[in-house]
C-alpha cells in the first residue's frame, strides 16, 4: 500500500494529537501517584497524629506558611497536591531529635490540597491534608 502525501501529513497530525492530549489529561495526578508510592513503598497512609497547619486563605502563592508536627515520625514529606512538581518539602528527624517537628513556607500554583505523610519510627505511614485558597497564585499563575 502507497500512502500519498496527503495521507501522510493526517497520520502525522493525528499521531501528534494523540501524543499531546493525553499527557494533559492525565499530567496532574501521573506525577503525585510515582512520589507518594515510592516515599510510602505502595502503602496507603493511615491517619495518626499528625498536624499538618496551613492558612486556610493565602493571599499570595509565593510564600505560604505551614507548620508540620508528627510525634515518634522518622521523616516527614509535604506535598501540593496541584503544583506541577508535588514534592514541595521533606524533613528528616534522628533519633536525637527534641520534636519531629519543622516550619517553612511553600509555593503554590492555585487553590489546592497540601498533603502531610509522616513515616513513623516502626515503618507504618500517617497524613494529614488541608485545602488552601490561593488568590495570587506563585507558579507562574
Amino acid at each position: 500500500m502507497e500512502l500519498t502525501r496527503r495521507q501522510t501529513l493526517i497520520a502525522g497530525i493525528g499521531a501528534a494529537a494523540a501524543m499531546v492530549l493525553p499527557i494533559r489529561a492525565f499530567a496532574q495526578d501521573a506525577p503525585m501517584v510515582g512520589e507518594l508510592a515510592e516515599f510510602t513503598g505502595g502503602a496507603e497512609p493511615g491517619t495518626g497524629d499528625i498536624t499538618l497547619t496551613a492558612p486556610e486563605i493565602a493571599e499570595n502563592g509565593n510564600t505560604v506558611p505551614i507548620e508540620v508536627s508528627a510525634p515518634g515520625a522518622a521523616e516527614i514529606r509535604v506535598y501540593a497536591l496541584g503544583n506541577p512538581v508535588p514534592g514541595v518539602a521533606a524533613f528528616t528527624f534522628g533519633p536525637l531529635a527534641a520534636s519531629q517537628a519543622a516550619s517553612t513556607r511553600i509555593r503554590l500554583a492555585t487553590t489546592q490540597e497540601v498533603l502531610a505523610v509522616a513515616k513513623l519510627q516502626d515503618g507504618s505511614f500517617i497524613a494529614d491534608r488541608k485545602e488552601v485558597k490561593v488568590t495570587i497564585g506563585g507558579c507562574g499563575g
